[in-house]
């Protein structure tokens, strides 16, 4: 197996279900910025909720998808057997919809927020990068989510300063 792909045999099917969602369906093996792709995940299913029109909708798989990217996330840790491997990208996804949550944004809007969360993502201003320190999938999952904070801070004060029509 190689160094990115963690070997499952003899692993429990619980874990194995733990990688193949903290990958996001194998998603995080893109060869390439892996977290990247990750996040574009996040915006198909960022696209997928919006189509509900329920901001109910939208909290409840925020919620759920944190809960189980911390899960998720944990299993992989010991799967991979280091902390936060790059091919967990739940905390991606999670992070595009927590950046763009309650905003009314156009196709660009969200394109727009996909940058500020990679660009804050990799930053990681603080106390992000102390909460990547937490331990386990915590710690995966709430660097992602402080940078997706901001990303949402930033989001709102774009659409405040730009004209209507081009993010929103």
């Amino acid at each position: 197996m190689s160094p990115d792909r963690p070997d499952t045999r003899g692993h429990s099917f619980v874990d194995r279900l733990g990688v193949f969602v903290a990958t996001c369906g194998y998603v995080g093996y893109a060869p390439v910025a892996p977290g990247t792709f990750g996040s574009a995940a996040g915006l198909a299913v960022f696209a997928a909720i919006r189509a509900s029109g329920s901001t109910l909708v939208e909290i409840g798989v925020i919620a759920v998808l944190f809960a189980v990217g911390i899960w998720s996330a944990a299993v992989a840790e010991r799967c991979f057997d280091r902390v936060d491997p790059g091919p967990v990208v739940m905390d991606e996804v999670a992070g595009m919809l927590i950046t763009l949550a309650f905003l009314p944004v156009t196709l660009t809007g969200a394109i727009v927020g996909f940058f500020i969360f990679r660009a804050f993502d990799v930053i990681k201003p603080w106390p992000s990068g102390r909460f990547e320190k937490l331990p386990g999938g915590l710690g995966v999952m709430a660097d992602d989510g402080m940078a997706a904070i901001y990303g949402n801070l930033v989001m709102r004060a774009l659409i405040w300063m730009t004209p209507a029509g081009w993010l929103v």
